[in-house]
């Protein structure tokens, strides 16, 4: 995860980065965005599922905090009404 935003209005992108990079440094590719603190009509969550279980596939890893966005994305799908 990435910290953007400003202070005490934090916006996170999650992003695939090697385990070197620093926390706001490099990365491979942006999968996802989580605004903790949207409100209104805005999406407090984007996940690109797709992406994560191919960069899961190819080894990887999540952290614990991701780990649960990712739990929480699918659960927004499944809960969806099929259009």
């Amino acid at each position: 995860m990435q910290r953007h935003g400003a202070a005490h209005a934090p916006n996170y992108r999650l992003v695939v980065c090697e385990s070197t990079a620093r926390r706001d440094g490099r990365f491979v590719e942006i999968v996802g965005a989580y605004n903790p603190a949207a409100k209104g009509n805005t999406q407090p969550l984007t996940v690109d599922l797709d992406r994560v279980d191919y960069w899961v596939k190819c080894g990887a890893q999540p952290s614990d905090t991701v780990r649960s966005l990712i739990k929480r994305a699918r659960k927004e799908v499944a809960a969806a009404p099929a259009a």
